[in-house]
């Protein structure tokens, strides 16, 4: 929604007239009529062409050719809902809108158009895998398959999508493996570049082997056993809106006390609550860190990324944490990897 969407706002005294103009000079399509930016009802040049058809004139109120129940998204419409609400409803704008109240616009267009970013992406590929024995013993764990495509391909190709196209991997465990897979990026239309730790540094120290050349720009980096749907680009949107000097996504985990809790003061008990749930963010193991902060790991330094963020926590840095609703799936185990194999049909990330 980055359109000037305030400005195809009319109040309803407007006349066709005022709405067609406002049509042609915005080129969204679409007018809202409102007040006091409570949606009354939507114009396009289809309603304006109708409303002429029965005689009226483009002075009489735009209120008389309206749609009055127009169909409307909240903010929290996914992308991929969007695009198909609106093929198929052969619609090209659809006004965003919480309790009644206009908070913007989406069109086709826009949704269609895929915005190109030059951020780094850093693909954490070196681990052993030891979890997820036999079937790591001659394949690194980013390379197993979840459906018809190894892990990390798929998480690849999520930022693909969004407009991502400068790629670096870092390996450790069977390198080559994963080299010959990817190659330089040319068969997905994109650069990679590859980094391998002679011996392991953990998350934060692989940052220390980025090259010198590397693009300026805040960088997401994502465990190579990760599998998720989250739009990365809003994620990037978010670090940079709020001027974090790291980002980390986080994940809600619950979790029950099997048993009655007691509270009290002394031998006096105050209060019980009978299996209580506890809720935590946990790191989800996506982050997004600026260039200060990758540029100040040492080169062959082991460092793991709760550390250096601590470290920048310390020093007063701004360090957030972005929650993550989407669907997360951290491939660590046998379960997880069986759990995997069955949410990627419907997940449609293949």
């Amino acid at each position: 929604m980055k359109n000037s969407w305030q400005k195809i706002i009319i109040s309803q005294q407007a006349t066709i007239r005022d709405a067609l103009k406002v049509i042609d000079s915005q080129a969204l399509g679409i007018a809202l009529i409102a007040d006091n930016n409570k949606l009354l009802g939507t114009l396009t040049d289809g309603d304006i062409r109708r409303g002429l058809l029965r005689s009226l004139n483009m002075d009489d109120a735009a209120v008389e050719v309206m749609n009055s129940n127009p169909i409307v998204v909240g903010p929290e419409t996914e992308k991929e809902q969007l695009i198909h609400l609106m093929e198929s409803k052969s619609i090209f704008a659809l006004p965003v809108v919480k309790n009644g109240v206009i908070e913007g616009i989406h069109t086709l267009h826009e949704l269609l158009h895929k915005p190109q970013y030059e951020n780094p992406i850093f693909l954490m590929a070196g681990g052993f895998g030891t979890r997820l024995r036999p079937l790591t013993d001659d394949c690194p764990k980013p390379l197993l398959k979840v459906g018809n495509k190894p892990i990390l391909e798929i998480t690849l190709q999520r930022f693909i999508d969004a407009g991502f196209n400068n790629f670096y991997i870092s390996t450790h465990y069977l390198p080559k493996m994963i080299q010959a897979h990817f190659g330089d990026g040319s068969n997905w239309g994109v650069k990679i570049q590859y980094v391998h730790e002679e011996n392991p540094l953990g998350t934060g120290g692989a940052l220390g082997l980025l090259p010198k050349d590397i693009p300026q720009l805040p960088l997401i980096m994502i465990n190579g056993d990760i599998l998720t749907n989250m739009d990365f680009s809003k994620l990037l949107e978010f670090h940079n809106k709020e001027n974090a000097d790291a980002t980390m996504c986080v994940r809600e985990y619950d979790y029950q006390i099997p048993y009655g809790v007691i509270y009290g003061e002394g031998h006096r008990i105050t209060s019980m609550i009978e299996k209580p749930i506890q809720r935590f963010h946990i790191n989800a193991g996506i982050y997004v860190v600026n260039p200060e902060v990758y540029n100040s790991v040492d080169k062959d330094t082991a460092i793991d990324m709760p550390t250096l963020l601590e470290n920048k926590i310390a020093k007063k840095k701004s360090v957030l944490m972005f929650p993550l609703h989407e669907y997360w799936l951290d491939i660590g185990q046998m379960d997880d990897y069986r759990r995997a194999q069955q949410d990627i049909i419907s997940l449609e990330l293949e």
